[in-house]
């Protein structure tokens, strides 16, 4: 399995953290690197890697709404991806 983390090292005692499997269409389309890009632009923490069954899992974790922004990003992905389902569980 691949991985990738980022980082942006701005905890707070109003930080969101979720952890998100992607699925559908979601490998071989840059949905990982599309994904570290996405949410180091937000601003936020965390990791994203590619499982075995085809998915993509995520963990991330920073402002509320910057979290929320992702969760939204997550359900389009990358143009050459096809989201079919998005699963949340707060950490």
């Amino acid at each position: 399995m691949a991985s990738s983390a980022f980082d942006c090292s701005q905890s707070s005692p109003s930080t969101k953290t979720v952890r998100v499997t992607i699925k559908g269409r979601v490998q071989g389309v840059f949905y990982r690197d599309w994904t570290v890009e996405s949410a180091s632009q937000l601003g936020l923490n965390g990791w994203v890697r590619n499982r075995r069954d085809g998915s993509v899992e995520a963990l991330f974790s920073g402002k509320p709404d910057l979290v929320d922004e992702m969760e939204q990003r997550c359900r389009r992905g990358p143009p050459h991806a096809m989201v079919t389902a998005l699963q949340i569980v707060f950490v």
